[in-house]
């Protein structure tokens, strides 16, 4: 049994259609938060969480996501040439942030498929998922607590959080008994169950800490109503055959598959920036005075 992971699996093959028309002709996993692009952020926690193998699931249209992580002989000429050495730095960080695969889902069949995209590539190591739309406090990222937990418990882990009754719908639901330090050993899941209806108010968050098993459950899962496959079918029959465990993520956490959400962290990760906290802060006591 291997006491540490290094692989992790970003899906990004999303069409993005909260965010229309800006995802027209480019990728949601590239809209920025202040002056990075979403995806950025993700790949940064999976190496804050040593996890130094990344493949990336892409689709039509996502050729941007390749390109931003590969290395720019024209744009670094030119800062180059131009004296700009700072900005020479951070394009040269990206591309030097990890070991990075790509590969192509053909069609938006459900989060279950383009995990399920990724077999050969993991083959037999349990590795980490981590959805685009999440991102957690790198201070203490939500990737990194579930590492730490698979060091004692050596099982399938999920993050989770506590959501509002009136949330549970728009999540994938986790019940079990907890064994303590914020631990439980999962007893059953549900996809998006009505309100009134979930066993419990704890969130799956959007990353996931796996066991190999998966892939022969996600090839034996049928697809939904809207043929696709979803990961937390394959995740209930992965419960049937072996042990799993959630941790609770008590960091900070922004759900950027929202609007909502994408427009907080521009404004939360903006405000961790000295150079620009001054000025947004000024600017929004300007906007509370004038709607006073």
């Amino acid at each position: 049994m291997p006491n540490s992971v290094k692989k992790a699996v970003i899906p990004a093959a999303g069409l993005g259609t909260r965010f229309l028309p800006a995802t027209k002709a480019q990728p949601k996993e590239m809209l920025p938060i202040v002056d990075k692009p979403t995806i950025q952020y993700v790949v940064e926690e999976a190496v804050e969480a040593g996890l130094e193998d990344i493949l990336i699931i892409t689709g039509r249209g996502k050729r941007a996501v390749e390109d931003h992580f590969d290395v720019a002989f024209e744009l670094e000429h030119f800062l180059r040439a131009k004296g700009k050495a700072q900005e020479l730095e951070l394009v040269k960080q990206v591309t030097g942030l990890a070991r990075l695969h790509y590969i192509r889902q053909g069609e938006p069949l459900g989060l279950g498929h383009a995990v399920l995209m990724a077999k050969d590539h993991v083959g037999q190591d349990p590795f980490v998922i981590l959805l685009g739309d999440d991102i957690s406090d790198p201070a203490m990222s939500a990737s990194r607590v579930m590492v730490n937990a698979f060091k004692e418990y050596g099982t399938s882990i999920l993050a989770v959080q506590p959501v509002a009754e009136s949330e549970v719908n728009k999540y994938g639901i986790v019940s079990g008994d907890d064994v303590g330090s914020g631990v439980i050993k999962v007893k059953s899941l549900i996809e998006k169950p009505a309100i009134g209806e979930a066993p419990s108010n704890l969130a799956i968050i959007g990353r996931y800490l796996l066991m190999p098993g998966i892939f022969e459950c996600l090839e034996r899962t049928k697809p939904d109503h809207r043929g696709e496959i979803q990961l937390t079918d394959g995740l209930r029959l992965l419960l049937e055959q072996e042990p799993m465990h959630a941790v609770l993520y008590h960091g900070l956490r922004w759900d950027v598959g929202q609007v909502e959400g994408f427009m907080t962290a521009n404004i939360d990760w903006a405000m961790r920036r000295p150079e620009l906290k001054k000025h947004l802060l000024r600017y929004m006591r300007k906007i509370l005075e004038n709607n006073l």
